[in-house]
């Protein structure tokens, strides 16, 4: 039997990044470090490139980066690997991501669903351990910075490839973990499709799928012979909270004996207070947090509740989504907002225009050429 640990989105920025930097890894995870000391195998998503010289691209949403020297941390800790495919690998350009590569070997730890291309981006990392075999999948929703034929970055999310890259490995792997950066930024319940994916991955041979990325602890099922997490929350990542739900997230245990012989154990946790590091939560912080963790799994089991979380997370996106369509700007965003133009400036003829053009399948990615093009994203034009 081994313990593989799973560790959830982790930046090594803020007040945590002079502990990162001098490699001082009982200040950083400091009762969780044993978690770390334990396991056969270990991976966490690491959520920034460690750069030698900033060179922010020009991107939606924060910029992040981290100095190289970051990863002693990192090494000094024990951990195995990270995953590198999230929105954020590609923040410094390639040189930010061939850096982080580099560091990464350098110190022993390996890397998955990042690379110089799509072909490297996509592979599956496979290790031995104790005679078991793990293989990782790692994968990221179609954000800034994700892989071409000849460009760096990290591996999209594509069924079809996810699904060839399974197929390639079967037979060789008696674990299988897929990780996807996926799911909405604060939601603590899966998006409809997002669920039919992992459930589709599960039923094509994934062992265990865990989504990362929405910065809070979501829910969780069991799926024919796979379990999935929808949310495993950050786990040491300090930027100004706009809930406490940022600080909160859990480690992923799973105690594998061999082909379809595994049970996974969440260890919940929480960034520390006022202070660097994170830690393993208190027995009362514990207590409440399995309860809504449970509660929100057993929510999902019914189709109908999940579709009502999901329509009404969405008005309340509303506003903010189709000013992003529009393109306005946050002055204008307010101006309408205040004066209530919202309604008027999006009236339903506009709105059937746009819904026909990001709903058909042709006509979304004859869109999204264009306005690459014309963004300067696509720099094979």
């Amino acid at each position: 039997m081994i313990s593989l640990l799973v560790a959830g989105d982790l930046c090594p920025i803020g007040g945590n990044l002079p502990l990162f930097v001098n490699g001082e890894a009982a200040g950083l995870f400091t009762d969780l470090l044993p978690e770390f000391e334990r396991a056969d195998f270990s991976i966490v998503n690491l959520e920034c490139p460690l750069v030698r010289a900033e060179q922010p691209i020009r991107k939606i949403g924060p910029v992040l980066g981290a100095p190289r020297e970051s990863v002693r941390g990192l090494a000094a800790a024990g951990i195995d690997a990270v995953n590198l495919a999230n929105n954020h690998i590609l923040d410094h350009g390639p040189d930010g991501l061939l850096s982080t590569l580099e560091a990464c070997r350098e110190n022993g730890i390996v890397t998955v669903g990042a690379g110089r291309n799509i072909r490297k981006a996509r592979e599956v990392l496979v290790r031995k351990v104790k005679g078991i075999r793990v293989g990782v999948l790692a994968a990221a929703e179609h954000e800034f910075g994700f892989a071409g034929t000849d460009r760096p970055g990290a591996n999209p999310i594509d069924p079809i490839s996810l699904v060839r890259e399974i197929d390639s490995r079967r037979g060789e792997i008696d674990f299988l973990l897929v990780l996807l950066h996926a799911g909405n930024e604060h939601y603590p319940y899966p998006r409809p499709g997002l669920r039919d994916l992992c459930r589709f991955l599960v039923e094509r041979g994934a062992d265990a799928v865990i989504c990362q990325h929405s910065h809070v602890p979501g829910c969780w099922e069991f799926y024919r012979s796979g379990h999935i997490v929808y949310g495993q929350g950050n786990f040491l990542f300090d930027l100004p909270a706009p809930h406490s739900a940022w600080k909160q997230g859990m480690l992923l245990r799973f105690e594998i004996a061999g082909p379809g012989r595994t049970k996974m154990e969440l260890i919940p946790c929480r960034q520390n207070r006022g202070k660097p590091g994170v830690v393993r939560m208190s027995p009362e912080e514990e207590k409440i947090f399995r309860e809504g963790f449970l509660a929100r799994s057993e929510e999902i089991r019914d189709p109908a509740v999940l579709e009502k979380r999901w329509r009404k997370f969405c008005r309340r996106q509303e506003r903010s989504l189709l000013h992003l369509l529009h393109g306005r700007n946050s002055l204008l965003r307010r101006l309408a907002a205040r004066a209530g133009f919202s309604g008027w400036l999006d009236p339903p003829g506009r709105s059937r225009n746009r819904l026909h053009l990001v709903r058909c399948e042709s006509l979304r990615e004859a869109l999204i050429s264009v306005l690459e093009r014309r963004s300067g994203d696509n720099p094979d034009d």
